[in-house]
């Protein structure tokens, strides 16, 4: 069953997270996914969410999961979570009851 990793966060240094942006597509490439939305200017129609929102298709929350802490991933981690604050979770794809 396919799952995603769904991010929703604040770009608090631009000129650092533009390293992580560069770096995080091959790690993506490597684990087979596929980029489902990045969107950096979220329209926000309730609530009050972090501007930017980005959904990461795997093949299964294992597949994001090892993704999520490969060696590779996790050597650039900090690109990321020293230049924004946010949220990252996975989740599994729904299937609707027969």
């Amino acid at each position: 069953m396919a799952a995603y990793v769904v991010a929703s966060f604040h770009i608090n240094n631009q000129v650092g997270y533009e390293a992580y942006r560069a770096a995080v597509w091959p790690t993506l490439q490597a684990h087979g996914c596929k980029i489902l939305v990045a969107d950096y200017v979220s329209q926000v129609v309730e609530g009050t969410p972090n501007p930017v929102t980005v959904i990461l298709d795997f093949a299964s929350k294992a597949a994001a999961s090892a993704w999520y802490g490969s060696p590779e991933y996790q050597a650039i981690i900090n690109l990321r979570t020293d230049n924004s604050q946010g949220t990252v979770v996975l989740v599994d794809q729904w299937v609707a009851p027969e």
